[in-house]
């Protein structure tokens, strides 16, 4: 039977900050990156952003692809064992936990005094004609994340969604796009009366509502309209935009603890404030399966530093 002190299961920049630490603290955290876990490749939504220049440390900026080959070299760097395996299967009954790796859920389980679970969060997509070709040259889930981008400055731009996080990032993005729609199914914000306000008066908002997308098209490269329709009237039209983001939530990657930790209404792991600590004792969560409202690559990362100091702390009690 295999067994590890110390378990992180995930890839992102949460997972691999866990590793770092843990690993120059010669604990020898095993990682677990997945193969394409959650439909994402290891590294985590981060390898979908084209480019990122928010990341401190980095003032040339570089993709979320290089900066995750960068973290992984360092969590092997300092030995880490990486693991290109998903965990499909947990049961945090009793100590050990115990972990299965996808398609041997039948055989003999790796065991575990600790766990990290880092396994993020997907963007809700819509799933339109046109969605695949012009994601990441056009189309987002993240405002915060590309917005800045050179294809979206002084572009008209769009927003899909009606809460909180619709407006704000519709907000966000007047920063940068010469105008900003936001496509709303209903004939009212969903969002509270303030970022309602806001969204209201600002005059590079226009609200389009009683509006649904159909289609994403593109010149075969880049985005440049989106065909929507008003479902009052079902009249469709084309409507000109270089920039589509979404911002209908998110789906935390939990479905291997369901129902042994303590979630919030939307899936997510609630942890005791200012820790990393779960309800499991010995189950510690970071990254943005625990974050419903940043969601950043560097309070992902912090929030793994904070997990593996805490694993850290539960391992030597557990040996006193």
């Amino acid at each position: 039977m295999v067994h590890n002190k110390v378990t992180i299961i995930g890839s992102g920049p949460a997972a691999h900050t866990a590793a770092i630490y843990l690993a120059r603290a010669e604990i020898k955290p095993t990682l677990y990156e997945g193969m394409l876990a959650n439909g994402i490749a290891a590294g985590g939504q981060l390898t979908t952003t084209t480019e990122i220049e928010n990341f401190p440390g980095f003032p040339d900026a570089l993709t979320g692809s290089e900066l995750m080959d960068r973290m992984r070299q360092q969590s092997v760097k300092f030995g880490t064992s990486i693991i290109t395996e998903t965990i499909s299967k947990v049961d945090l009954s009793s100590k050990p936990f115990k972990l299965w790796p996808e398609f041997c859920e039948d055989e003999e389980p790796i065991t575990t005094d600790a766990i990290i679970l880092a396994t993020g969060a997907s963007a809700k997509r819509l799933g339109l004609p046109g969605e695949e070709k012009y994601w990441q040259t056009g189309i987002s889930a993240c405002a915060v994340c590309d917005g800045a981008v050179p294809i979206f400055r002084n572009k008209p731009l769009a927003v899909i969604g009606g809460g909180d996080s619709a407006c704000e990032e519709a907000q966000f993005l007047t920063k940068y796009g010469s105008k900003v729609y936001m496509i709303v199914r209903k004939d009212y914000l969903r969002a509270s009366n303030i970022m309602k306000r806001r969204a209201e008066k600002n005059e590079k908002i226009e609200i389009l509502y009683n509006s649904v997308t159909l289609e994403a098209k593109g010149d075969g490269k880049f985005l440049n309209a989106l065909t929507i329709k008003n479902v009052k009237t079902n009249e469709e039209s084309d409507l000109p935009v270089n920039g589509l983001f979404y911002a209908i939530g998110h789906t935390p990657a939990t479905e291997i603890v369901k129902g042994q930790v303590d979630t919030d209404e939307a899936g997510y792991i609630k942890t005791v404030p200012g820790s990393a600590m779960t309800s499991v004792p010995g189950l510690f969560a970071a990254g943005d399966v625990q974050d419903s409202r940043y969601r950043q690559a560097i309070t992902s990362a912090g929030s793994g530093c904070m997990a593996a100091l805490d694993a850290e702390k539960y391992l030597t009690e557990l040996e006193d």
